[in-house]
């Protein structure tokens, strides 16, 4: 892939010379790019001049994931070395989930399409068995080929009305549960696909909380792509949407968390700017509703809950590279039990992030290892904890380098 136009070989051109044309192009700043990777603006533009020589392959690694390319070549110009180093494989149900979204939902005569119930009964179990499982991948990847077949099927069937608004409602959640699914895979073109296909059947459907899913699932998928402006305007066009139901008499629980984990995303992103006030306000705003629901009240799709704002806490203060006050937040809410195996391995890894921005490393390296214990299959998709991983194999410490490696032998990262 070539990062320039014109003539001339893109070889030619160095790592720094790159880093800061990739750079631009996410329209970051020094400031934001430097605050990402741990170190400063003067370092970046140090490294973008040619006033520093090109990182080490782990500070690379770092640099990659915060501008979300593909492959390291994009920096470095040399030897390809592929995005599964430091984002995930292709889990082995890849390509039925993918022949499943690609397919046309025909229906054979003695085939007929399941009723909407029967459809909300299997995506509330798909829900549950989601968070209930260490190996989630894998039990999505078995529910989802027959999942969408017969929900993009009964909104085939349904005649215009409640009925079909009611089937399109469900085919909106299945394409959420498919997007848990295959994000973070190398299947980019596959994620887009369904996140859009989620929001244009949310919409059409006329349900509220299915509309509110779809937004928070493509903030997210803006976000991840480097593209902050566009999550921002997805997130505040959606609450704005349930902020007007929230004052109505039968506002429910669901619609109040969506608003509450839509305000969190926004606070995300101003953390990935940065914007330290920004962050900590919509955070402050998210918690300010999560205090107002049920003390065991727990969202099945964005796992919205006092708890989780416990999490969210910490990923905030991590992302700001506040390493202190990632810590504190991390040994605040250390026993903090959050009812899903995968958002708990989540919360292992973001506890990590913090111990290592401050450079406690045994630790950071003890709670990768809780995470693993949770939900395999977390660990083995998340950039951040394989970032760390890959880290630890050149850490002087012989201890730390053997736990490393351990750990990168579970996680799959030695047979890459």
């Amino acid at each position: 892939m070539a990062i320039v136009g014109g003539t001339g070989s893109d070889d030619a051109l160095s790592v720094g010379r790159r880093l800061k044309v990739l750079r631009t192009r996410r329209g970051m700043t020094r400031e934001v790019l430097g605050g990402l990777v741990g170190r400063s603006a003067s370092w970046v533009k140090a490294v973008e001049t040619g006033r520093l020589a090109a990182p080490k392959l782990s500070m690379l690694l770092r640099l990659a994931e915060a501008l979300r390319v593909r492959d390291l070549a994009e920096l470095t110009g040399g030897q390809s070395i592929p995005v599964v180093l430091f984002s995930g494989p292709g889990h082995d149900r890849l390509t039925a989930v993918r022949a499943a979204v690609n397919r046309l939902p025909v229906s054979a005569a003695d085939q007929p399409a399941p009723s909407v119930a029967d459809l909300r009964g299997r995506v509330t179990w798909a829900w549950r068995a989601r968070h209930a499982a260490p190996n989630h991948r894998e039990v999505l990847g078995g529910l989802l080929p027959g999942l969408l077949d017969d929900a993009q099927r009964t909104a085939r069937a349904e005649a215009d009305g409640p009925q079909r608004r009611a089937a399109l409602a469900v085919l909106a959640e299945v394409y959420a549960l498919t997007q848990f699914f295959v994000s973070y895979q190398p299947a980019q073109d596959l994620v887009w696909r369904v996140a859009e296909r989620g929001v244009s059947t949310a919409l059409d459907s006329d349900d509220l909380h299915a509309v509110g899913v779809a937004a928070w699932l493509m903030t997210q998928a803006h976000r991840e792509a480097g593209d902050w402006d566009a999550a921002d305007v997805v997130a505040s066009q959606a609450t704005a949407l349930l902020r007007d139901s929230l004052s109505s008499d039968d506002a429910t629980d669901d619609v109040a968390a969506l608003w509450g984990a839509l305000q969190f995303e926004s606070g995300y992103t101003a953390a990935r700017r940065g914007e330290i006030g920004n962050a900590w306000r919509y955070w402050d705003a998210a918690d300010a509703v999560a205090r107002r629901l049920p003390d065991d009240y727990f969202h099945p799709v964005t796992s919205f809950s006092q708890t989780v704002m416990h999490a969210h806490a910490v990923t905030v203060a991590v992302e700001l590279r506040q390493s202190g006050e990632g810590v504190r937040q991390a040994e605040r809410w250390r026993a903090a039990v959050i009812p899903s195996h995968p958002r708990q391995a989540r919360h292992w890894i973001e506890q990590a992030r913090a111990y290592q921005i401050d450079r406690k490393y045994d630790e950071a390296l003890r709670l990768l290892d809780h995470a693993y214990d949770s939900a395999p299959e977390t660990i083995r998709y998340n950039g951040h904890a394989r970032r760390i991983i890959l880290e630890e194999l050149d850490a002087r410490d012989g201890r730390r380098r053997e736990q490393a490696s351990e750990l990168a032998r579970k996680v799959g990262l030695l047979g890459v």
